[in-house]
C-alpha cells in the first residue's frame, strides 16, 4: 500500500485510516458529519495526492487531447481548465479528467482519478501515434485540495497569486508558502468554493506548505478532512464518482454529461455516441431524494410500484446538509422524469423515493 508524502501527517492528527487506490488514506478525523458542515461553512483541507497527472508536450499535443477527450479543448486558453472525459469504443467512460492548458498548443496537464492512473495512461499512449511528448508525473506531484467558503481567504496571506478573484476552473503559477512552481487552481469536488494546490514532492515542499496552510487557517475554522466528507460532499452536488456512477460500460450521454459531449470535432466513440443521442439512452443517471425513511446504498435494487427492475443505485447517502437519504441510480427513461415516484430496495422492503434536480443541496 503506497503513503503519500501527507500520510505522517494524518496519522499524527489521529485520522481513521483505510486502503483507497491503493493508497492508505485518511477516512475521517473528527466525524463524516463534523468534517461535511466544516467544509460547507468554513474551510476543510483534502490530501488528494493519490491523483494523477499527465504531461502532454509539443505541437500535436492539442491534436491528441482532442481525439481521445469528448469536451472541445480548443477551447481552452492559458490559464484555463475544463471538465472531459475519455471514452472507448463502445462509448462507455474509461475515466472522467481535468484537462490544464498551461501553453496553447504547447503544454497540457491531465489529471485523473488514482484508480485509473495506469489504465488512462496506456489509453492515451495508445492513441498517441504522432509521437507527443509525455510525462506522467503522478508519482512526484502533491495535491491538496483546499475547499469552503473561506478557502480562499485563509490561503490568500500565503501568496501574492490573487486566489481570492481567480474565475471558476481558471488557475494561477507562482510562489506560494515560499515554494516556487505551485500551481493553484479554482476547481474543486464539493461544491463550496476553494482551491486545489498542485507542487512537485521535492525537498521539504510537502511539509513547508502544509504547516504553512494548517498554521494560518487554525483560528478561522480550518479543519483537516477525509475521504468520508469528500463522498458525502460530492453526492450533495450530483458529481460523479468514477467505479461509482460512471465507468467503462456506461456512456456519458446516459450519465447526464452531455455538456461536456462535443460533437463539432471528431474523438473516440463519437460516431456511436451521435447515434445514441439521436435514438435516446435506454437508461439515464438520475438524483433521488428518499420520500420515506430510509438509506439508499450502491448496488440497491431499484423498482417501480408494481416491484419490476427498473435501475440499480449508484450512489447513496444520508444527506448531513439535508438529514435525508439521498441518492444517484440509473433508471429505465420512461422513469427519468422529475417528481417520478422509485422505489428503492432496502433489507427486502421497497422504500418510496423521488426523482428530483442536482444538486441536492
Amino acid at each position: 500500500m503506497k503513503s503519500t508524502p501527507f500520510t505522517s501527517k494524518h496519522i499524527a492528527l489521529g485520522a481513521k485510516m483505510a486502503e483507497f487506490a491503493g493508497y492508505n488514506m485518511p477516512i475521517s478525523y473528527t466525524g463524516i458529519n463534523d468534517e461535511h458542515q466544516a467544509v460547507r461553512k468554513s474551510a476543510g483541507i483534502f490530501d488528494v495526492s493519490h491523483m494523477g497527472e499527465f504531461i502532454l508536450k509539443g505541437p500535436l499535443a492539442l491534436d491528441l487531447i482532442q481525439r481521445v477527450t469528448t469536451n472541445d479543448a480548443s477551447k481552452l486558453t492559458n490559464g484555463k481548465a475544463q471538465y472531459s472525459c475519455l471514452t472507448n469504443e463502445n462509448g462507455g467512460i474509461v475515466d472522467d479528467l481535468l484537462v490544464y492548458c498551461v501553453e496553447v498548443n504547447k503544454v497540457y496537464m491531465l489529471v485523473v482519478n488514482a484508480s485509473n492512473i495506469e489504465k488512462d495512461w496506456d489509453w492515451v499512449v495508445k492513441h498517441n501515434n504522432q509521437g507527443v511528448e509525455m510525462h506522467n508525473i503522478s508519482d512526484r506531484t502533491c495535491l491538496l485540495a483546499i475547499q469552503g467558503p473561506k478557502a480562499t481567504q485563509i490561503l490568500q496571506p500565503l501568496t501574492e497569486m490573487d486566489i481570492l478573484n481567480l474565475p471558476y476552473y481558471s488557475f494561477v503559477k507562482g510562489v506560494f508558502a515560499g515554494v516556487e512552481n505551485v500551481l493553484v487552481s479554482a476547481t474543486g469536488y464539493t461544491g463550496s468554493g476553494g482551491v486545489e494546490i498542485y507542487f512537485d514532492n521535492v525537498g521539504a515542499n510537502a511539509e513547508i506548505i502544509w504547516d504553512a496552510i494548517m498554521e494560518t487557517g487554525k483560528d478561522k475554522g480550518l479543519q483537516p478532512i477525509g475521504l468520508g466528507a469528500r463522498d458525502t460532499l460530492r453526492l450533495e452536488m450530483g458529481y460523479c464518482l468514477y467505479g461509482n456512477d460512471i465507468d467503462d460500460f456506461s456512456t456519458p450521454l446516459e450519465a447526464g454529461l452531455g455538456w461536456i459531449t462535443k460533437f463539432t470535432k471528431s474523438f473516440t466513440a463519437s460516431e456511436y455516441l451521435q447515434k445514441q443521442k439521436q435514438n435516446k439512452p435506454e437508461k439515464q443517471l438520475v438524483g433521488f431524494e428518499m420520500v420515506d425513511k430510509g438509506i439508499p446504498r450502491h448496488h440497491y435494487k431499484i423498482r417501480d410500484v408494481e416491484g419490476n427492475l427498473i435501475g440499480n443505485v449508484t450512489s447513496g447517502t444520508q444527506a448531513p446538509s439535508l438529514n435525508k437519504g439521498i441518492g444517484m441510480g440509473y433508471v429505465l427513461r420512461e422513469y427519468a422524469t422529475l417528481e417520478s415516484l422509485i422505489y428503492i430496495e432496502v433489507r427486502d422492503k421497497l422504500v418510496k423515493a423521488k426523482v428530483v434536480k442536482f444538486p441536492f443541496a
